[in-house]
């Protein structure tokens, strides 16, 4: 649940990351299994680079993409983190516990949207016009779902 939040947070804005190194490499744990964290890193680093491919960064931007990555990264780093608390106190948490606990992920999310903005914005200025449109594009198809789920009235049972 929790590396599936931190993934579709990542990708309403290209969204959200692990504060450690880009060359950082996700370990195993010797069990045989892999950690939680080590699949949502491993996730968040897989969607960075498939951005970087589809987007279509070149060697000028590079400096520019790695502040969008940093910010994916700490941005799920911070998601995650709020998301263990929450599933930490899951058992003895009241009603006004778990609310409080989701509105700290929601607010997390919305910080996070934000320096992921505030990092994107003069990558998005420097790109080519067909960069700018493939980016377009790519946002336009990762918020839809998020437009019908909130403009969707619920059908009443």
């Amino acid at each position: 649940m929790k590396s599936i939040l931190a993934v579709v947070a990542s990708t309403v804005f290209l969204s959200s990351a692990y504060a450690q190194s880009s060359s950082a490499t996700p370990v195993p744990v010797t069990s045989g299994s892999v950690k939680t964290e080590t699949v949502a890193s491993m996730k968040v680093e897989d969607h960075i680079k498939d951005l970087h491919a589809k987007l279509k960064i070149t060697s000028a931007e590079e400096t520019q993409w790695t502040l969008v990555a940093q910010a994916m990264r700490k941005n799920a780093t911070e998601l995650d983190a709020a998301i263990d608390k929450r599933e930490a106190g899951s058992k003895t948490a009241t009603a006004v516990d778990d609310l409080n606990n989701y509105g700290a992920i929601a607010q997390a999310h919305a910080d996070g949207v934000k320096e992921l903005s505030a990092a994107f914005s003069p990558l998005y200025v420097a790109m080519s016009d067909d960069q700018k449109k493939l980016a377009d594009e790519l946002f336009a198809q990762r918020t839809s779902g998020v437009k019908k789920s909130v403009t969707t009235p619920a059908t009443p049972k």
